[in-house]
């Protein structure tokens, strides 16, 4: 089995999981980083965006609830992992009044991101919106050092306030 496929295998079951476990609470599964940019290595955690409606307060009770999900994939990933595919998964959760006030995670997903799952186009409108208010900034992205980060206001002037 190739490397692209054993991770398409994982997002597969983990988009049917989701939409099973979720049900019509479930709003939009984004997967972002080196899974998101194609750029995976047999031992890359799959980095997963959960936007879904009505999630406890509080991120140990969210994964506590996760557990559950990850659980149906227990059998998958045992079974790529055992074919030398490290994956693990990193999910991070946010209600649809969370996405909407945004944070700073969405800024590299507007480019290393992929959309598994999104009712009505909900994650991409924010992403829009988020894209066109940076437009407006004339925030740039850029490479240094190994690395990527946003100049999100490159004529800023010390004392100025901005808000994404």
């Amino acid at each position: 089995m190739a490397l692209k496929e054993a991770y398409e295998e994982a997002l597969k079951a983990l988009l049917r999981e989701a939409k099973r476990f979720y049900g019509p609470r479930l709003v939009s599964l984004v997967v972002f980083g080196s899974v998101g940019r194609g750029a995976f290595r047999p031992g890359s955690d799959i980095d997963v965006l959960i936007i879904a409606s009505g999630l406890a307060r509080g991120r140990h009770r969210r994964v506590a609830e996760f557990a559950q999900l990850e659980k149906a994939l227990e059998a998958k990933l045992h079974s790529l992992r055992r074919k030398g595919y490290m994956m693990e998964l990193s999910p991070v959760f946010k209600t649809p009044e969370e996405a909407l006030a945004g944070t700073p995670l969405f800024l590299d997903m507007l480019q290393d991101a992929r959309v598994l799952y999104d009712k009505g186009g909900f994650f991409r409108k924010v992403l829009e919106r988020l894209a066109a208010r940076l437009k407006e900034l004339g925030a740039v992205r850029r490479w240094r050092a190994n690395a990527w980060y946003w100049d999100l206001k490159p004529d800023y002037r010390p004392g100025e306030v901005f808000c994404l």
